[in-house]
């Protein structure tokens, strides 16, 4: 006797209640393992893909790609049993593994997915079939049509849901076993960046043809589309006078969503204050070019003045610190978990460098070089994206010399680098053109004073223009 169990939207840590589900892993009628992903949402933090805790075949699905859904809302139904097949390899019976956060698994490998096929009468399949399901009002049992419904080996599918108990759930994908694509089908996509270009700016996939191998719509294509659909907006007629435009509406969710709430809290909370200083970077780049050709994996400009801060922090741990504003505490932190601001398709993310202030120029690199490509694929984790205690925004990579950044709450400072450029400047005693760089530092005034503010900055700017001061903090 086979039971339909229902896996919902879990707990996804780091204070998360929603999530849009980007792509479905598994079909109706896939025969699944015990914690196989199943489906690659997008948090406000980051995207993960979610396990299941049970084995068997998946009988229906709820939500479409683009859908949010709240934890605790149903994801899919899975009918487990004695013959649910090498999907229950791992666990007993009916039984799941137990886990329901994202990340959490057996580890084992997963089983390869298997289409159940649905029978077209009592006969037997010839895929692997699932008992009758039992609900609370009465057995399905069999294959065929059962009160107008489509039946999957037994668990009858009506109008595109799963019946379980004799309740039909709607929002479930059709199987793609029983016919030709419809308008609800799959299209040929890969990339969800590509998914959510096509739906920010309203372009139907399904009416788009694909340039690549096989129809695959690519980027190019869903870019080709705005542009032609600007262009039409372009030529059409003018709208009378009574019309009032109402301009283009862009969702603030996901990442961005988050970004925005994180960034008005912080001007609401923190009485923040700037102070910056320019400083001569020419030995700092000399010292670089040094290390790279002495051989061995190279060092980036980040990871210098990542070390850095990290030397300085030690000096003024007071920018080091969070406050507990319920308690009336300024809590000071004993490791520095450096974030940087990244730059990405789906906005700006703060990934996060743990233990920074253990770390030497070459561990630094990698890290950086590490979360920077997942920021930019978008497999960052939430927990990659949260718990920093400072952050360095190198806001010199578009080309400008300063800025005032907000602080990314709940820190309490952050340490904003220009671009550096040759300059004139005085050097011992005489007119030089010189690399030259904007430092500035944006801190939570309830933390500190003027005093260690300068005087942290002050440390940074000596060492990037003398970086052997660093020499004392090896």
């Amino acid at each position: 006797m086979a039971q339909v169990l229902e896996f919902k939207l879990p707990d996804l840590g780091e204070g998360l209640t929603e999530a849009e589900i980007v792509r479905w892993l598994v079909e109706v009628g896939d025969v699944v393992a015990i914690d196989q992903p199943v489906v690659e949402v997008e948090t406000a933090k980051a995207m993960v893909e979610v396990p299941c805790p049970y084995g068997g075949v998946v009988t229906a699905r709820f939500g479409e790609e683009g859908t949010e859904l709240p934890v605790g809302a149903p994801l899919l139904t899975v009918a487990v049993g004695e013959s649910s097949g090498p999907a229950a390899e791992g666990g007993d019976e009916g039984s799941g593994s137990g886990n329901v956060l994202v990340g959490y698994g057996t580890g084992a490998p997963p089983a390869r997915r298997r289409r159940v096929r649905p029978t077209n009468g009592a006969g037997a399949s010839s895929g692997p079939s699932v008992p009758a399901v039992a609900g609370a009002s009465g057995a399905l049992r069999g294959a065929g049509a059962v009160d107008g419904a489509r039946v999957l080996d037994g668990v009858a599918l009506a109008d595109g849901g799963a019946v379980s108990g004799g309740t039909a759930r709607a929002g479930a994908v059709p199987d793609a076993g029983s016919g030709p694509a419809v308008a609800g089908g799959p299209v040929p996509v890969i990339s969800p960046l590509v998914r959510r270009l096509a739906r920010e700016n309203g372009v139907d996939l399904r009416r788009l043809p694909g340039s690549g191998p096989e129809g695959l719509i690519l980027r190019a294509d869903v870019e080709s589309a705005i542009e032609r659909g600007a262009r039409r907006t372009e030529a059409a007629p003018a709208p009378s006078s009574a019309a009032v435009a109402d301009g283009v509406r862009i969702p603030l969710k996901g990442v961005r969503g988050a970004v925005a709430d994180k960034l008005s809290r912080s001007r609401r909370e923190i009485p923040d204050a700037t102070c910056w200083v320019d400083a001569d970077a020419t030995e700092l780049m000399r010292a670089r070019t040094a290390m790279n050709a002495a051989g061995g994996p190279k060092i980036s400009l980040l990871a210098l003045l990542a070390r850095i801060c990290t030397a300085a922090l030690a000096r003024y741990p007071e920018l080091n610190s969070t406050v507990d504003m319920a308690a009336r505490e300024v809590v000071r932190l004993d490791q520095v978990h450096l974030g940087f601001a990244a730059q990405t398709e789906r906005g700006l993310v703060v990934p996060v460098v743990r233990d920074a202030h253990a770390r030497d120029a070459e561990s630094l690199t990698a890290e950086f070089a590490r979360l920077t490509e997942a920021a930019r694929t978008g497999a960052l984790t939430p927990g990659e994206l949260t718990g920093g205690t400072f952050t360095l925004n190198n806001y010199g990579v578009f080309g400008v010399d300063g800025s005032t950044p907000i602080i990314n709450h709940p820190e309490a400072a952050m340490l904003g680098v220009g671009r550096i450029v040759p300059k004139p400047w005085v050097h011992e005693g005489e007119l030089a053109v010189r690399q030259v760089v904007q430092l500035s530092l944006t801190f939570d005034h309830r933390v500190c004073d003027g005093g260690a503010a300068g005087g942290f900055l002050r440390y940074v700017a000596d060492c990037v223009e003398r970086p052997t001061v660093l020499l004392r903090t090896l």
